[in-house]
């Protein structure tokens, strides 16, 4: 994703430039005269950007430099705001670069850490940029659009990524998703992080019967011991450590 090509990241680009940052090889950039990363660019001008240009051309910064740190601000940015409107526009930004071709890791990192961990931020987040699109196509029996293309590849990622969101969010968006053999690797990557993520959420007898419709090689890694450790009624890997390494074992 760094250098990823969007009016947006131009824009950013232009602006960086207009107060004397350009970039250089190697993610590499010359602020008056003063060579400086990615890491510092995005600590000492995201605020700057996102408070002259707004949201827009924060996700251009993101779009130049695929850097968390910009999500974290432009996440407080819209929560000094706390408008629908800005916070349609944040989701509609993580859809579009959710459904790139290029990879989109900072956003990923932001929705696992910031808002899918999250009580009070998970059923908006994961709603807005897969949940609602999910059950608005199943109630209209249009799911094959999630089979390939941009949408496959934004259900894809957040499914693989969902494993904090709550269950009672989740199983029925998983279970649709069971539907498409294209996206059962995701489901399962999904279910895999739902048990070992610290914050991650799951049923052991619904996640069982999901992995039952899953088609998926038969040594996909981890798939037998996660199997072995759902059959004893076990939802969580830190509940008991132990069982999943001697599952593994």
């Amino acid at each position: 994703m760094p250098g990823m090509r969007t009016r947006e990241a131009a824009e950013a680009a232009r602006w960086l430039a207009a107060h004397g940052i350009t970039r250089q090889a190697g993610g590499r950039w010359l602020d008056d005269g003063r060579e400086i990363g990615d890491n510092d660019l995005v600590h000492e001008w995201t605020r700057d950007l996102l408070v002259d240009g707004g949201l827009r051309l924060g996700l251009g910064l993101l779009d130049l430099v695929d850097q968390y740190w910009v999500t974290v601000e432009i996440g407080w940015y819209v929560a000094e705001r706390d408008e629908p409107g800005v916070y349609d526009a944040l989701w509609a930004g993580y859809r579009e670069r959710l459904e790139g071709a290029a990879p989109c890791e900072a956003v990923l990192y932001s929705l696992w850490v910031d808002w899918f961990s999250d009580r009070d931020t998970v059923d908006a987040a994961f709603g807005a940029v897969l949940a609602d699109d999910v059950r608005h196509l199943r109630s209209r029996r249009r799911l094959r659009e999630l089979a390939a293309g941009r949408m496959h590849r934004r259900a894809a990622r957040v499914l693989a990524n969902s494993g904090p969101v709550r269950w009672s969010l989740k199983h029925d968006i998983y279970e649709a998703a069971t539907a498409l053999p294209e996206l059962h690797h995701a489901v399962f990557r999904g279910l895999l992080m739902s048990y070992h993520d610290v914050y991650g959420d799951l049923s052991p007898v619904a996640a069982m019967e999901l992995l039952d419709v899953l088609h998926l090689p038969p040594h996909t890694e981890h798939l037998a011991a996660f199997r072995a450790v759902l059959e004893t009624g076990a939802h969580h890997h830190y509940r008991n450590p132990g069982l999943w390494e001697q599952m593994v074992g």
